[in-house]
């Protein structure tokens, strides 16, 4: 009988993974070796966390496809956060060209969920929380400006927005000095995921996307990025909502994936993707079109955009929903003598020395366009 119990506690103190790095700790009690039981619980124990360690292969785990489901059905169908644009549990990214209001229709957003309202026109499924809000673009002043009125008589702003206290607005500490030799973007990373432990907050907006990795431009610098924050949303549970900046583009093409900086990396491991367009009807009127979904269908597409007016009523700035439409309304129509105009700086920049893909990024054109264009 001792050589029974030698051998099993033998086996589960060297049993480990496939470079014995991590033992299997059964530590088995065996106060009645009366008991066959005692002996038969034990091998029952190993031989479940063998059968573990065959489903999970290091960096991949293994089930069938049933097991899969039946794990699902145990997780709650994610919530919209704003409307079907956005989703419990998703790594979301909001893009557009500089001063459409990225950032605007972010802090409705943030507002929104953090009280538990809806935004008239938009829909929110999801109970009332706590929103991370990590502004990376405007200063205190600068967002004080859009929750208040200016005063007609004095140089200060007054009757503010009254925001709830699960809005919790994060930025830079001016004052911390950055020891030497420390990588900044990760010291970043690391502040908010303490900052995400510290609050247990599921939802997070950042903004703007481009402050945790400079070069963004570059595939290979967005892919490192984007694998952690999803490290983040798998580790912790989160909802992210990442707000990203647009190369210039052509007012007269559909906003698509290609305008996203970094597009083919980013686009990839996203959950989901929508942008904000500038109407040319007016210089007040904002299209909302999704580009990407995992959780539902594309219903905001180029034949059904939501169309906003940027508007301040009192002492909000924010999307005022009007209507939807289709997106070929509000863009820019070319006439010929646009189009004479554009080949002409198509073939000045050719003979500069310009090379087709640098034209493309310069004039905000397809290239396809610029290789049209110069055999006109």
């Amino acid at each position: 009988m001792d050589n029974q119990t030698n051998n099993l506690n033998n086996t589960s103190r060297h049993k480990g993974t496939q470079n014995d790095a991590e033992p299997i700790e059964i530590n088995p009690q065996f106060s009645d070796l009366e008991q066959p039981e005692t002996f038969l619980n034990h091998v029952k124990d190993i031989q479940n966390i063998s059968e573990s360690e065959k489903k999970n292969k290091g960096l991949l785990k293994i089930k069938t496809a049933n097991e899969w489901v039946s794990e699902a059905k145990a997780t709650p169908i994610p919530e919209m956060l704003f409307s079907e644009f956005w989703h419990e549990n998703e790594i979301c990214i909001l893009f557009a060209d500089s001063n459409l209001g990225k950032s605007i229709l972010a802090v409705q957003i943030a507002d929104s969920i953090s009280k538990g309202k809806q935004i008239p026109g938009f829909k929110l499924e999801a109970q009332k929380q706590p929103v991370l809000y990590y502004d990376f673009e405007l200063s205190p002043k600068q967002f004080e400006s859009r929750c208040s009125v200016k005063s007609q008589t004095q140089k200060v702003f007054e009757n503010h927005y009254s925001f709830d206290d699960n809005f919790k607005r994060i930025e830079i500490n001016p004052d911390f000095e950055l020891s030497k030799g420390i990588d900044f973007e990760k010291l970043l990373i690391q502040s908010i995921e303490q900052s995400i432990i510290e609050t247990n907050a599921k939802v997070l907006i950042i903004d703007n996307i481009t402050y945790l990795k400079t070069e963004m431009e570059q595939s290979k610098n967005a892919l490192p990025l984007i694998q952690h924050l999803k490290s983040l949303k798998s580790k912790y549970g989160l909802s992210i909502l990442a707000l990203a900046h647009t190369p210039k583009r052509d007012l007269t093409r559909q906003i698509s994936q290609n305008d996203l900086q970094g597009s083919k990396a980013i686009f990839n491991f996203i959950d989901s993707c929508f942008a904000i367009g500038q109407s040319t009807t007016n210089k007040d009127i904002r299209y909302i079109k999704q580009i990407k979904a995992r959780n539902t269908a594309l219903i905001y597409n180029s034949d059904n955009v939501m169309v906003c007016r940027l508007d301040k009523p009192y002492n909000l700035i924010g999307f005022e929903f009007l209507d939807f439409g289709a997106e070929w309304e509000h863009l820019r129509q070319v006439t010929e003598t646009d189009r004479g105009i554009m080949i002409e700086k198509v073939k000045d920049l050719t003979e500069k020395g310009y090379t087709q893909r640098a034209i493309a990024e310069e004039l905000g054109i397809a290239l396809g366009t610029v290789n049209k264009y110069l055999t006109m």
